[in-house]
């Protein structure tokens, strides 16, 4: 009697209905059913919901055909403290040492700042905490201190923490023109003027703040402004009498007001 064929295949053959079942491969029939009892690949690794994953990359396009994406999240991270050092010069450091209680209160309630005046070194330290909001606060509260160095008074240079648009430009009267000995005296004289009329005639004029240090102008002010007074002081150096440096003024004076 024939022996059945499933006895007689040779070692290593397989049957027409037997399979190798591979690492990973799940069968169809479970697959239809639901997949009861087999693990779901997705999202291994991610540690995201399938929902928030798909919202995440699904692109959505409008009438135009353009792509519309979701709002980026804002993340906190990690916060680092950041620190700022303000030189001041000696001859600042008497009138710092006075002005002290009107000139911490702005950056310390104002900007969320943490401020400590260091007399070692002459200098005044800025360093933000958790509590500040602005992120441009360090750099606003070191030019108002820088304002206050350089010779501005502190109600004028408060304007800096306010106001965004407001800015300080220095030059020297060596560079609109070489001038020396007396010449360079009469030079400084015709910008300040008798009892500092002609400085103040400037400042009310282009609405900005002057400071005279020796050789060295500082100007306070908006950008169009910084250039009417700086026009009227190079005029001044360059050996324009006073008067005609008024009439100047009034005219600059008269179109400002008719802009505003």
């Amino acid at each position: 009697m024939p022996a059945p064929t499933a006895l007689l295949r040779r070692p290593g053959e397989l049957a027409a209905e037997e399979t190798i079942p591979v690492p990973g491969q799940v069968d169809e029939e479970l697959l239809l059913d639901g997949g009861a009892g087999v693990a779901e690949p997705a999202n291994i690794g991610t540690g995201l919901p399938a929902q928030n994953q798909s919202e995440d990359t699904e692109m959505h396009i409008d009438e135009e055909g353009r792509p519309q994406f979701a709002p980026a999240k804002n993340t906190d991270g990690p916060f680092r403290a950041e620190t700022r050092k303000v030189p001041i010069p000696p001859h600042r450091m008497s009138p710092l040492k006075s002005c002290w209680t009107k000139v911490y209160p702005p950056l310390v309630e104002h900007l969320k700042l943490q401020v400590r005046m260091n007399m070692k070194n002459k200098a005044v330290e800025l360093r933000s905490s958790k509590h500040t909001d602005d992120p441009g606060a360090l750099q606003k509260g070191a030019d108002f201190i820088k304002a206050f160095s350089l010779g501005f008074d502190v109600d004028d240079a408060i304007a800096l923490l306010r106001l965004d648009d407001l800015y300080i430009e220095t030059f020297e009267i060596k560079d609109v023109k070489t001038l020396n000995g007396e010449h360079l005296s009469r030079a400084i004289g015709r910008i300040a003027g008798k009892d500092g009329k002609t400085k103040f005639a400037i400042e009310n004029a282009s609405r900005t703040r002057v400071v005279l240090a020796d050789q060295k102008i500082h100007i306070l002010g908006g950008f169009k402004n910084i250039h009417i007074a700086r026009e009227a002081i190079v005029s001044l150096i360059l050996g324009s009498p006073p008067g005609k440096v008024y009439g100047n003024l009034r005219t600059v004076a008269s179109r400002m007001k008719e802009r505003f």
